[in-house]
C-alpha cells in the first residue's frame, strides 16, 4: 500500500460542499464544547465544595441526553433535519449564555447558582443532542456511498482533536479570566456553528409523510429499535459496540491504577489520559485504507476483539511505558471500530429509519459507558483494578468471538462502498437526502466524475 493511500481520505471535503459545511461546523462545535466539558464540574465543585453535586449535575446532563436522543431520532425521521441540527445548536447557545450570565452574577466568593446549572445542562442535553442525531442522519446523503468510511473517519478526527487540545486550553483561560468567559467562548462558538449549518439544504427525510407524521411518538421510536434489532446486519453492530462500551473502557480506573499498580502520581496519570488520545488521532489520519476494505464487518470484529486485548494489556502492564502503549493501541483499536460501524450502519438503514436508529446508538453510547464505568468501578473493589481492567478486556474478546460466531451477516458484512454486493438486501433502496430538499439524486456524484454509478 502506497503512503498517501493509507492517510486519511479527504474526498469528502472535495466533493461535497454540504459535507464541508458539517465537518466545520462540528470540528469548532466540538472544540468549544470541550471548554465547557472541563469547566462545568470545575466550577460547581469550587462554588459547592461537594462531588455529590458535580454527579448530580453529570446526572442531570446524561438523563437528558438520554430522552433527547430518543426524541430527537423520531423528529429526524419526521422532519428536514437542517432543522433540528439548527435548534440544537441555537439551544446550546441558550444554555451556555445561561451558565455565564450565572457565573458573572454570583457574588464574589459564593455560590453559583446551581439550580440555574441544573437547567442550563438539562437544556443543552435534551434540546442539544437533537443536533447530534440529525446530523450522524443527514450525512449519508450527502456524500456518495463509497465515502462513508472516510466520512466517519474525519468526523472522529474532529472529536480526538477537541478532546486534546480544548481542555488544557479551558483550564488556562480559567486561570485568566474565570468560569464566565470560558461559557462566554462556549456560547459564541455554538452561535458560530448555528448560523454555518444555516447553509446546509433542508435535509428534508424521505417517507415523512403526514401519515408517519400523525402516529405517536412511542410507536415511532418502537419501530425504529424495532428495525435495529431484527435486521441481521444493524442488531449485532449494536450489540458489539454495547460490548465494547461496557467491558473495554478502563478509563474510570486509571487514577487508581495509577497509584496501586504504578504507584505514580498525576504525571503519569496525565500521559495515562493522553495516550488514547493519541492513538485515536494516528487512526483516523492514517485512516485511508478503510475505504478499501471489502469485509468490514469481519475487519471490525477484529478492530473491537483488539479493543478487548489493548485494554487486558493494559490493566496486565506495570510499568508505564507498557501501559501508554496499551492505552494507545486502545485508542487506535476504538476509532477503526467507530470508523467502519459508523459506514455500516449508515449505508444498512433506509433513510426513513436513520434517525431513529442513530438515536439508539447515540443512546447507546450514553447508557453503555455509565454501566461500563459503574462495572468495572464496582469490581475493583474486590480484585483490584489492574485485575478488573483485565477480566473486562478479556470477557470483551471472548463475547467478540461468539458474536462472530452467532451473527454471520455482521461477519459477512461488505465494505460499503464496495460494489453491488455490499447492498443489503433488507435496507432497501437509499434514496439521498439531497434529492429530497431539491438539489437532485446525484449530487455527490456530480461534484466527482470518477463517482458516477457507484452507489449513493
Amino acid at each position: 500500500m502506497k503512503l498517501r493511500d493509507a492517510l486519511i481520505d479527504l474526498t469528502p471535503l472535495r466533493v461535497s460542499r454540504e459535507f464541508r459545511v458539517v465537518f466545520t461546523a462540528r470540528l469548532i462545535s466540538v472544540f468549544g464544547l470541550g471548554f465547557a466539558l472541563v469547566a462545568l464540574p470545575m466550577q460547581v465543585y469550587s462554588a459547592t465544595g461537594s462531588s455529590v453535586l458535580v454527579a448530580v449535575v453529570s446526572a442531570v446532563n446524561g438523563t437528558s441526553v438520554f430522552g433527547g436522543t430518543l426524541v430527537g431520532g423520531v423528529l429526524a425521521d419526521r422532519f428536514p433535519r437542517r432543522r433540528l441540527i439548527v435548534a440544537g445548536r441555537a439551544s446550546a447557545t441558550m444554555a451556555f449564555t445561561g451558565l455565564a450570565l450565572n457565573a458573572l452574577w454570583a457574588p464574589e466568593g459564593g455560590e453559583a447558582g446551581f439550580a440555574v446549572i441544573c437547567v442550563c445542562a438539562a437544556l443543552n442535553g435534551f434540546v442539544g443532542t437533537f443536533s447530534t442525531v440529525a446530523l450522524q442522519a443527514a450525512v449519508p446523503g450527502l456524500l456518495p456511498r463509497n465515502r462513508l468510511p472516510a466520512a466517519g473517519a474525519l468526523l472522529a478526527l474532529t472529536g480526538q482533536l477537541g478532546s486534546i487540545a480544548a481542555p488544557a486550553l479551558s483550564g488556562a483561560v480559567i486561570a485568566l479570566w474565570g468560569y464566565p468567559a470560558v461559557f462566554a467562548i462556549t456560547a459564541a462558538v455554538c452561535a458560530a456553528t448555528t448560523v454555518l449549518v444555516l447553509r446546509l439544504p433542508p435535509l428534508a427525510p424521505t417517507g415523512a409523510g403526514d401519515g408517519e407524521r400523525a402516529r405517536g411518538m412511542a410507536a415511532a421510536a418502537v419501530d425504529g429499535m424495532r428495525f435495529a434489532v431484527r435486521h441481521r446486519t444493524v442488531g449485532p453492530l449494536l450489540v458489539l459496540g454495547f460490548v465494547q462500551l461496557l467491558l473495554a473502557t478502563p478509563y474510570v480506573l486509571i487514577p487508581e491504577f495509577t497509584d496501586t499498580v504504578l504507584h505514580a502520581g498525576e504525571t503519569a496519570a496525565g500521559f495515562l489520559y493522553s495516550a488514547s488520545a493519541v492513538g485515536a488521532v494516528l487512526a483516523s489520519l492514517t485512516s485511508g485504507w478503510t475505504r478499501t476494505v471489502r469485509r468490514s464487518g469481519a475487519v471490525l470484529l477484529a478492530a473491537v476483539a483488539v479493543c478487548g486485548l489493548a485494554s487486558a494489556g493494559f490493566g496486565a502492564s506495570g510499568q508505564l511505558a507498557l501501559a501508554v502503549a496499551a492505552l494507545a493501541v486502545l485508542g487506535f483499536a476504538e476509532i477503526v471500530e467507530e470508523i467502519l460501524r459508523f459506514a455500516l450502519l449508515q449505508s444498512h438503514t433506509p433513510d426513513a429509519l436513520r434517525g431513529r436508529v442513530n438515536s439508539v446508538w447515540t443512546a447507546q453510547n450514553t447508557v453503555g459507558g455509565a454501566l461500563g464505568a459503574l462495572a468495572l468501578g464496582s469490581l475493583a473493589p474486590l480484585i483490584g483494578a489492574g485485575a478488573a481492567i483485565v477480566t473486562g478486556g478479556a470477557v470483551t474478546a471472548v463475547l467478540v468471538a461468539v458474536l462472530a460466531a452467532a451473527a454471520p451477516g455482521l461477519r459477512r458484512a461488505v465494505n460499503a462502498g464496495g460494489g453491488s454486493g455490499g447492498e443489503d438486501p433488507h435496507a432497501g433502496p437509499r434514496p439521498s437526502a439531497l434529492s429530497s430538499s431539491g438539489s437532485g439524486a446525484d449530487a455527490p456524484a456530480r461534484g466527482a466524475p470518477e463517482e458516477r454509478g457507484m452507489r449513493s
